[in-house]
């Protein structure tokens, strides 16, 4: 197969005139920087995730994944997905329930996030009185995507695909959220990729609803007023960012073994907590 692109974790590569090979590696990044440190088995947790959102959700229908299975070469078997080929939008799709992250800096800014003007008085973790929508262009590699309004969107791919895009993206996140509620997990916020096939349709790609993309705060420990404990990367960014001196810019420092230790158990839990599945299985089918 050929080798198209590597990011910063994944690596896609060309089967077919149809069909592509999506790997996902062990590596992290943070702040746009990919971590001299891996996380074991994180490669395997997100392709185990996203088939299981894929095959979960009506409203994700319809998406790129063939199989993460069959057609996969034992080589990468557990961590890559056969996906359909698509023609990706230069948009990140970003939906939030809550305020988190990037989005508290801005609303304390300007009273809102991307355009979208919120209620006054909210703190950081505080639940959005309904879900929206806030995207962001797409970065080169080495630089930082950019939040940006509505109308931005509209420029870039058109009016409809733009609406398209809102809908499908807080539909999405809407179904995810109600599913990961049951499971004793709030879905803060995620981030989706689209892409057109050949017909022009608008179809779910790329990885969906894992620890890379998401924010997964355990429910019963939800505290609105500051950061939230998380079943994601965030405990990394937190070690970056108050324990290492880092100041964000490469080269990345190596993460403590306990860092490492404890980030992959975050990713684990949050697999087997929302699919109610042992990762282990996973593992052993794959």
């Amino acid at each position: 197969m050929r080798l198209l692109a590597s990011g910063k974790v994944r690596e896609l590569y060309e089967v077919d005139g149809e069909r592509l090979l999506m790997v996902a590696s062990d590596r992290i990044s943070a702040y746009d920087v990919v971590l001299p440190t891996a996380i074991p088995d994180k490669g395997a947790v997100l392709t185990a995730l996203s088939g299981w959102w894929f095959g979960r959700l009506a409203a994700a229908q319809p998406h790129h994944l063939v199989s993460a299975v069959a057609g996969v070469p034992e080589e990468f078997r557990g961590r890559a997905m056969l996906v359909r080929r698509l023609s990706m939008l230069p948009v990140e799709c970003v939906a939030r329930g809550y305020l988190a992250g990037s989005a508290v800096a801005e609303y304390a800014e300007t009273g809102g996030v991307c355009g979208v003007q919120l209620e006054a008085g909210l703190r950081d973790g505080d639940r959005l009185s309904e879900p929206i929508f806030t995207p962001a262009t797409k970065a080169a590699a080495g630089e930082h995507d950019e939040n940006v309004a509505f109308d931005r969107v509209v420029a870039a791919v058109g009016g409809e695909l733009a609406e398209g895009l809102r809908d499908r993206t807080l539909a999405i996140y809407a179904e995810a959220a109600a599913v990961a509620e049951r499971s004793r997990i709030l879905l803060a916020d995620t981030k989706f990729e689209f892409g057109t096939d050949s017909g022009g349709a608008l179809v779910l790609g790329d990885e969906v609803l894992t620890p890379d993309s998401s924010r997964f705060w355990p429910a019963e420990e939800w505290r609105p007023g500051g950061a939230q404990p998380s079943y994601d990367k965030q405990f990394v960014r937190d070690w970056l960012t108050h324990e290492s001196g880092w100041d964000r810019r490469p080269p990345a420092p190596q993460l403590p073994d306990d860092v490492v230790t404890a980030t992959r158990r975050r990713y684990v839990q949050a697999y087997e907590q929302l699919t109610g599945l042992r990762f282990a299985d996973w593992s052993e089918v794959s």
